[in-house]
């Protein structure tokens, strides 16, 4: 098993101070991150089966365009490929999803509400 570094540790060494979390957000090192994040939280279950999140306890019906699974069904076939980690394409998106809704503050989130129309 692979030990992580110690940042803490690190950041002392060298006389820095942590000042907070850096998330690669594309590319290269936002491809990383996001293998990363798969390879540290999906767990086989016990009783066998796909690898998940075992903190995954809700199950909802998420519609999209074909165009979207086509792209997630894009992605998760690279990661495979390139990393062997088996993953389904909706796994990446509910990834994606807990990475975006991290990100978005509420300002933003307003911002992508279309203004209602007035009714008459």
């Amino acid at each position: 098993m692979r030990r992580g570094l110690n940042m803490d540790k690190i950041a002392k060494a060298l006389g820095a101070a942590r000042q907070g979390k850096v998330a690669a957000t594309g590319g290269y090192f936002g491809a990383m991150q996001l293998l990363a994040d798969i390879e540290a939280r999906f767990r086989v279950p016990s009783g066998g089966g796909r690898a998940t999140d075992p903190n995954w306890t809700e199950r909802r019906l998420v519609p999209l365009a074909p165009r979207t699974l086509a792209r997630l069904e894009e992605l998760a076939a690279k990661i495979r490929e390139q990393s062997q980690v088996a993953i389904e394409p909706m796994q990446l998106a509910a990834l994606l999803l807990e990475q975006t809704t991290a990100q978005v503050s509420d300002a933003q989130a307003e911002k992508l509400l279309r203004p209602r129309t007035a009714r008459r």
